[in-house]
């Protein structure tokens, strides 16, 4: 039976509850606030004196000015229309001071809305519960899950990061991060593959919770790079493993005997089209190489770059709402993603547990 191609339209329905990447930790000096949007949700962030980072809704709750504006003493983050101030780790309401000493308005009460906050490579991460309803004020939020983390496979080890701002919306930047077919299009270069080494491919696939994996596989013999790691790590064997996890994270190891090299990329959402890819990536390769550090962050820095370059001309085709299709094999993982999505929303919606939208392993193949 003839598979027509599946038309999609990606809604960028934004997913609460988990985990995101506000902004790179060296953006936040001491005592500084600074502006960061996550989900169209105005943030301001800072360091306390112990230099705990922290993140609150950048908007007073009096008349919602905003509290970037404001001063910070390293405990304290100050409104600069009224000075109130408020607690910089819970949000909670410290002092009005156009209040008199018989008004016994219950000022710990106030809340200016935390978000819990976390650091880990390099990276500030903030947590985005379900917004309260309008007129509901907001109160303390709390989580038990931790903030995710790159995996490491030793303690001596590199670490880079990179960023680029996408003018589409999450949706578009995420399915644009798990297309296995565009490589030699968009990432050509001659030290790394051309349009002629295209070639067929076959991987399998699995589930794992709220997400699926590229099960290890020897990675593709069309890239320069993996070649010279072959050479360079004199092993055995080299394996490469995949996943990609809701809401938007994609990581990525290789293994190369003693060696190894791991990264993990997210797709934040800024706006309804304006999302922000992020980079973080630990490595013990190439550590005694002369420049070689310098040598895989270029690399990144690239192809993150002509990833954005690529996205920047495809908003001019998506602003006239073009209809649009996913085609098997090499588009299945955008049909698992909004599955996924799909599948998510309903859980929380019913309350019934999530329906996983692959029942075992799966094999795919494509061409690039």
């Amino acid at each position: 039976m003839t598979e027509f191609p599946e038309k999609q339209a990606p809604d960028s329905q934004w997913l609460y509850g988990f985990w995101y990447r506000a902004l790179p930790g060296e953006h936040v000096g001491p005592s500084e606030l600074v502006k960061a949007h996550v989900l169209g949700t105005p943030l301001v962030v800072g360091r306390d004196l112990q230099g705990r980072v922290f993140a609150m809704n950048d908007a007073c709750p009096h008349r919602g000015m905003p509290l970037s504006c404001g001063w910070f003493d390293g405990e304290q983050v100050e409104c600069s229309y009224h000075g109130w101030k408020f607690d910089a780790r819970t949000g909670q309401c410290q002092t009005i001071p156009s209040l008199t000493a018989d008004q016994k308005l219950k000022v710990d009460r106030i809340y200016a809305g935390n978000y819990p906050c976390e650091e880990h490579d390099r990276y500030i991460w903030v947590y985005l519960p379900e917004p309260p309803a309008p007129g509901a004020g907001f109160t303390r939020t709390e989580t038990a899950t931790p903030a995710p983390q790159v995996e490491k496979f030793g303690k001596h080890y590199k670490t880079a990061y990179l960023k680029a701002d996408m003018p589409v919306s999450v949706d578009h930047g995420i399915i644009g991060l798990m297309d296995p077919a565009h490589g030699p299009f968009v990432h050509q270069a001659w030290w790394w593959r051309s349009r002629h080494s295209i070639h067929e491919k076959k991987k399998n696939f699995e589930p794992i919770p709220n997400g699926f994996r590229m099960s290890a596989h020897t990675p593709s013999s069309n890239s320069a790079p993996y070649k010279l790691l072959r050479m360079y790590a004199d092993a055995d064997s080299i394996t490469t493993t995949i996943d990609f996890v809701l809401p938007n994270m994609r990581t990525e190891t290789i293994r190369a005997g003693k060696y190894w090299f791991s990264s993990l990329t997210t797709v934040t959402p800024i706006t309804q089209n304006h999302c922000r890819i992020d980079v973080v990536a630990c490595w013990n390769i190439f550590n005694w190489v002369p420049f070689g550090p310098s040598l895989l962050k270029y690399v990144f820095a690239k192809f993150v770059e002509q990833d954005r370059h690529t996205m920047e001309l495809q908003a001019e085709g998506l602003k006239y709402n073009p209809h649009l299709m996913l085609i098997d094999d090499a588009d299945r993982p955008a049909k698992w993603y909004f599955a996924l999505k799909a599948a998510h929303l309903e859980a929380k919606r019913s309350g019934a547990e999530m329906k996983h939208p692959l029942s075992g392993p799966v094999t795919l193949k494509w061409r690039s």
